[in-house]
């Protein structure tokens, strides 16, 4: 079952141009630009509570009282940010059995159909 979040930021790869290089080697303001709208948390149709946040380089998806985490790794997934963001977040989100998607600029919660959520 797929659950629209949010609106996709698409001017977070804005933070990815060299002036606005944030020094930290994954993207830290890319990323906290991507997840903001999920950081405080959106409420899916069921009443359950769903958030995505960034502390460190750990990434946390939390659907009810499930929480996955991921690691942004640079050195074993890639250089780039983007795809970094994309392997923590579907670690984080293999962990409680829900895929966070980007379909057609929008935030999109994939969770299986006999999901207990």
């Amino acid at each position: 079952m797929k659950i629209e979040l949010a609106p996709e930021v698409t001017t977070a790869t804005d933070m990815l141009r060299p002036e606005k290089n944030d020094r930290s080697g994954v993207g830290v303001h890319y990323v906290d630009a991507y997840l903001k709208p999920l950081k405080a948390g959106v409420t899916l149709p069921d009443g359950v509570k769903f958030s995505a946040k960034r502390r460190g380089l750990k990434i946390t998806l939390a659907l009810g009282t499930q929480k996955g985490e991921g690691l942004m790794r640079r050195l074993t997934v890639s250089n780039d940010p983007v795809v970094m963001l994309r392997a923590a977040l579907d670690e984080a989100g293999a962990k409680i059995g829900v895929k966070l998607l980007s379909l057609d600029g929008k935030l999109v919660l994939e969770t299986p159909a006999a999901n207990p959520v």
